[in-house]
């Protein structure tokens, strides 16, 4: 179990928010091309080891948010039974804690899960990793193995009881810089009538995956941070993001000369929503732009 407090927007205020990693299982579907999350899962963890976890957690200090990752979905009966989850709604509220941030796959999203979030006596918010709203990409660039029609269908189901987060990822393996991030800009106008928050995750190196190995062969970088900024300033709706290893060689990074000054702005951002903080400037902003145009001179692959 892994637990840190961080900050956190809530109801217009900076919060501090508790996360906290339980040992379940891990994914169930632990297919796609840039994930390693399940090497943090304990395949042997009972349903008291996650509550006990949690509880041990959970206690050390009064903070307003509480986000569990699993990694997996929260709702998955494999790795958090609905006991013990109404038992963690129970205990969430008697600590004081006024939301609950979890992540699920749409799949487990059930009639059932609408029921059961209904009766849970605090504010619920659901992470999906849609990654992008195009289908082609999703199954071919990423293995996600579920559509954007399934992803539609679950947050009807449950956008009336809980809250919507999607998670956008920039720059599958196979996309250009530029591709990649028109990809996010229309994921981003596809996804407005369904989300409630988008969560703007920037492609990271794990070790062990498929991105990894293009990576090592010298045919895939991780996505700019000049990108992550032109997104988060062009997007009209809620929008954050977190740029995990921000700056260093397996992370979005730019020249690594001014990547800490605009991860700490995107960081900023993302808690106050202020566009107005991004004012770095770097020379190498001339050799990304050099680079969107030189991508344009390539012969585009037979993507849709």
């Amino acid at each position: 179990m892994k637990a840190w407090i961080e900050r956190e927007r809530l109801d217009g205020e900076v919060v501090d928010c508790l996360t906290v990693i339980l040992p379940t299982r891990g994914c169930g579907w632990d297919k796609c091309y840039m994930c390693s999350y399940t090497l943090d899962s304990d395949r042997n963890a009972t349903q008291e080891t996650v509550y006990r976890a949690f509880e041990k957690a959970a206690g050390k200090k009064q903070v307003e948010v509480l986000k569990i990752f699993t990694s997996g979905s929260f709702f998955d009966e494999g790795e958090v039974e609905r006991e013990t989850r109404e038992k963690i709604y129970r205990r969430a509220v008697e600590l004081g804690f006024r939301k609950l941030v979890v992540e699920s796959r749409p799949e487990f999203l059930t009639e059932a899960v609408v029921e059961e979030i209904s009766q849970a006596d605090i504010e619920i918010e659901i992470g999906i990793g849609l990654e992008t709203s195009n289908d082609f990409y999703r199954e071919h660039l990423i293995n996600k193995g579920f559509s954007f029609e399934e992803y539609r269908n679950a947050v009807e189901r449950v956008g009336s009881v809980a809250r919507i987060k999607t998670y956008l990822l920039l720059k599958p393996p196979l996309l250009t810089e530029k591709e990649a991030m028109e990809d996010m800009k229309k994921s981003i106008e596809d996804v407005k009538p369904y989300t409630d928050v988008v969560s703007l995750n920037l492609m990271t190196i794990h070790s062990g995956t498929y991105v990894e190995k293009l990576w090592r062969e010298g045919v895939y970088r991780p996505p700019w941070l000049w990108s992550a900024v032109e997104i988060l300033k062009w997007a009209d709706l809620d929008i954050l993001c977190d740029p995990v290893a921000g700056g260093k060689r397996r992370g979005p990074h730019n020249c690594f000369k001014c990547d800490s000054s605009v991860v700490d702005e995107i960081r900023r951002f993302s808690l106050t929503g202020d566009k107005g903080v991004f004012e770095t400037d770097c020379e190498c902003k001339e050799k990304w732009k050099l680079a969107l145009e030189a991508e344009d001179l390539i012969e585009k692959p037979l993507f849709p």
